[in-house]
């Protein structure tokens, strides 16, 4: 049986292909890319858009940086399937470009909208795309690894799994910051 949340998120998901929300970068994917997981998950991860893996298998963070995601979830004792992870943009960027502001802004509302569904604990942005949608003054190189409550939700910023497969310095970070996230939710559980 689905969850009623799983329910809502369907929706929404229809809800982006009925709206025909950025034409252009649809036509030019293979599909739509909208998020898994656990509907009830306590854990968001939130990407930049789909890449080439991502756009092939329909779900995000399927390629090299979704393996180190995968590798740094299951050293913090969590598997995949227990939190929810997506992307600001749902359809991929054609030849892997960064995602354009207009793009970002008109899939906000349907990001929100997912959040409002999952009602997860903590979001954890990854990379300065998925952290400057929702806190648009803050740097990632300042921000990273320190927890932020704002407008309601409690947000953990971190680099972009991405980064370290290209920078060997930044892996060491990356698995750091991720080490706060247990300590982070048990937090947030003692002060709600």
């Amino acid at each position: 049986m689905v969850s009623t949340q799983q329910a809502e998120l369907d929706k929404i998901k229809q809800s982006i292909i009925d709206d025909n929300v950025t034409p252009e970068l649809a036509s030019a994917a293979t599909q739509l890319v909208f998020g898994d997981g656990d509907p009830n998950a306590e854990l968001v991860f939130i990407g930049e858009a789909p890449g080439k893996n991502e756009d092939l298998q329909g779900k995000p963070f399927v390629g090299a940086a979704g393996k180190f995601l995968n590798e740094m979830l299951e050293m913090i004792g969590l598997d995949r399937k227990n939190v929810y992870i997506t992307n600001i943009v749902k359809y991929r960027p054609p030849n892997n470009r960064d995602p354009l502001p207009e793009e970002k802004e008109v899939f906000l509302k349907y990001l929100e909208k997912q959040l409002e569904v999952i009602k997860p604990k903590l979001v954890v942005t990854l990379g300065r795309h998925s952290l400057n949608c929702f806190l648009p003054d803050l740097q990632i190189s300042l921000s990273h690894g320190r927890p932020l409550r704002f407008k309601g939700r409690v947000f953990l910023p971190l680099f972009h799994p991405a980064a370290a497969l290209y920078n060997g310095g930044m892996r060491q970070t990356l698995i750091d910051d991720f080490a706060k996230i247990p300590i982070i939710l048990k937090k947030i559980k003692l002060t709600s």
